[in-house]
């Protein structure tokens, strides 16, 4: 099976790219650059290009290839998917697109997310645009026979990130040096909301099993984990991984989005709600899908990961003085809390 990735370096396309190949498969990344975090994987083959530049080159470069699958890791608006109508438009059997599980209703209207959840976020500008995505991209199925599969990761992580919640993304290790110097930590709300961490090769699992499927096309798919933790969990797994009790402060994520206006997206809208996803649908078209690595055991090996190499451990001076803005705040509204 002949594979073309679209990225494939990143946190999540790394896994998938080296299941793929380990399946077997005959991998093509079309990619910028190598990353640093994740290097190309052995065997994989490299077309080095800007596919957000001008198209006219990489439609060259593809001239006369043909693929069973176009997996797209990096389209993030409609202008995006347009652009992958017309380069991959009779040079693939199936394009998939990665989207974003953020991308369903917020707050929302039923604890179990299924497939079926409407599409509807007024909170995040990244999650409308990935919805207004899948609009065109199914308006191209319907109209034109484009032959796509909708996959919506939730929040998927790997060795080189801890994904917690009002964490930093570049720089994961802030809050865990937080917590190993006993400062005290911001959880939204009263940390009781429910989530669901993914670890980046199980998602790999179900995303790879999808690729050739004839009767994924015009379907959409989350793939994700069925471990369903509170944040106050997920924080204390992490403070026993490191064998520390973390200071957690609770502060309600309204407060938090004053002082962040990047809380209103990622967190007002996403990560504040109880989300937990019925995973059935992928499970009936990739059989023996499950995924198996807990928050205890990721978290974990992530650290692990980190503490190899101090070079990794870099932290974010903008975050953290963020956060103690926020607990300042806190402190002047609760004088009785002990910070």
């Amino acid at each position: 099976m002949k594979i073309l990735i679209l990225g494939g370096t990143g946190l999540i396309s790394s896994a998938c790219t080296a299941l793929a190949l380990q399946q077997g498969m005959e991998v093509t990344l079309l990619n910028r650059s190598e990353s640093t975090r994740h290097p190309l994987p052995f065997g994989a083959r490299l077309l080095r290009a800007d596919v957000h530049a001008d198209p006219a080159p990489i439609a060259a470069l593809l001239r006369g290839e043909r693929f069973d699958s176009v997996v797209d890791f990096i389209a993030y608006t409609p202008q995006d998917t347009e652009r992958d109508v017309a380069l991959f438009a009779g040079l693939t059997r199936q394009f998939v697109f990665i989207s974003s599980a953020s991308a369903y209703q917020k707050p929302p209207s039923h604890y179990l997310i299924t497939e079926e959840t409407p599409l509807a976020n007024p909170y995040w500008q990244y999650s409308r645009d990935k919805i207004a995505c899948e609009a065109h991209l199914m308006q191209a199925y319907h109209q034109q026979g484009f032959p796509v599969t909708i996959v919506r990761p939730s929040l998927t992580y790997g060795v080189s990130q801890i994904p917690l919640i009002n964490g930093s993304w570049q720089h994961p290790w802030t809050l865990i040096d937080r917590m190993k110097r006993g400062k005290p930590v911001i959880v939204p709300g009263d940390g009781s909301s429910l989530w669901t961490l993914t670890w980046n090769e199980d998602f790999a699992q179900g995303l790879v099993g999808l690729l050739g499927q004839e009767n994924a096309l015009g379907q959409a798919f989350h793939i994700t984990s069925d471990e369903v933790l509170t944040w106050n969990e997920i924080f204390e797994e992490t403070g026993r991984a490191l064998g520390v009790q973390p200071r957690l402060v609770h502060i309600p994520s309204d407060l938090i989005a004053r002082y962040s206006e990047r809380a209103t997206g990622s967190l007002i809208g996403d990560k504040a709600n109880s989300v937990v996803f019925d995973n059935s649908k992928i499970k009936r078209h990739v059989p023996g899908f499950q995924a198996s690595v807990s928050w205890a055991q990721g978290v974990r090996r992530s650290l692990v990961w980190f503490q190899a190499d101090p070079a990794r451990q870099t932290l974010d001076a903008e975050a953290n003085s963020l956060w103690d803005g926020i607990l300042n705040a806190y402190a002047r509204a609760y004088p009785q809390e002990q910070l």
